[in-house]
């Protein structure tokens, strides 16, 4: 079974390398809030595989990573606000 993630597309994403945040949007009465995934993409033979699991040399990269998906929620944050504002 699939969830509703896998349905849907993220609201926005972030990469550098082989790792990916992907920013999916919640909507509740309250309003709008954001969730993050992250995922380290690899080979394995011919097959492309995803995981949430991250060795030493990748901590860095998964650092900026996670910086730019939370500059990235308060833009889109701030698109709710003025959509909400003017819609």
């Amino acid at each position: 079974m699939k969830t509703e993630q896998a349905k849907t597309r993220p609201a926005a994403e972030v990469r550098f390398g082989n790792i990916r945040a992907a920013i999916w949007k919640n909507v509740s009465e309250g309003g709008p809030w954001y969730n993050v995934t992250i995922e380290r993409t690899y080979r394995d033979g011919e097959d492309l595989r995803s995981t949430q699991s991250f060795g030493r040399d990748d901590l860095l990269t998964l650092a900026k990573v996670a910086d730019h998906a939370h500059s990235e929620i308060f833009s889109l944050q701030r698109a709710d606000s003025a959509e909400s504002t003017h819609g």
